[in-house]
């Protein structure tokens, strides 16, 4: 399973460089594409990082309740 948290963080990561390398590439940080593709890029980092943590798999069987 970690090798998907890493897959799933290393997209976060290539986003968030893309949309950099657009933001400068059209001296424009608010433009809708880079905005969308950094916020998209930070949800997926923040994903990865809260599956790296231990007991995330609890709290996420109590979420869809899989426990009862």
């Amino acid at each position: 399973m970690g090798f998907y948290y890493f897959i799933i963080l290393f997209i976060g990561l290539f986003l968030i460089l893309g949309a950099g390398l657009q933001a400068f590439k059209h001296n424009s940080f608010s433009k809708i594409r880079v905005i969308f593709l950094s916020v998209i890029g930070f949800l997926l980092i923040g994903l990865s990082i809260f599956l790296f943590t231990p007991g995330s798999s609890d709290i996420i069987a109590e979420l869809l309740r899989l426990n009862e």
